[in-house]
């Protein structure tokens, strides 16, 4: 078994859709990013690539190429369990954090469970999602800002259980 870690932020701006875990939050702001700036599955992403040693998000999806324009995050995710899974390892679960002080995150949090169990092929009982604020301190306790933190459980695939 190993262990990742990811963790991720992006400043919030006008013009821009708020986007966690693949779900569209409605609010005034959204992440300022090369991508959909998913600032939540770009925590995953890292805390996956970390975990199997893979290397990091911005090294498999640089910002300076043109193809991840506003690329749905969720792609960037499937592709980076493609490429743990050939590398022999499975995820076993997820715990993320989400800090945003507004809006509220409580009528959400089902469906991004819902929506990171879907592409992490795994039972919505093994993805945790919790929603923090920064109590009013720095750029996102201010509101200029969104922050991800995630932690993941890898095996190696034992292939001899495969039927």
């Amino acid at each position: 078994m190993r262990i990742g870690t990811g963790w991720d932020l992006h400043r919030l701006k006008e013009g821009r859709r708020l986007i966690l875990g693949g779900v569209h939050i409605p609010f005034h702001l959204g992440e300022e990013a090369h991508s959909d700036g998913d600032v939540l599955i770009h925590a995953v992403i890292d805390a996956i690539l970390g975990a199997a040693a893979l290397g990091d998000i911005g090294t498999l999806f640089p910002p300076s190429d043109k193809q991840y324009k506003d690329i749905s995050s969720l792609v960037l995710l499937e592709q980076s369990v493609n490429l743990l899974t050939e590398s022999g390892y499975q995820i076993i679960n997820l715990d993320a954090t989400v800090i945003l002080q507004i809006p509220k995150l409580k009528p959400y949090i089902t469906s991004i469970r819902e929506n990171l169990a879907a592409a992490l092929s795994l039972e919505s009982n093994r993805i945790s999602v919790k929603a923090k604020t920064k109590e009013k301190v720095d750029a996102t306790g201010k509101g200029k800002a969104v922050e991800a933190l995630a932690s993941v459980l890898i095996e190696e695939i034992d292939e001899s259980l495969w039927v």
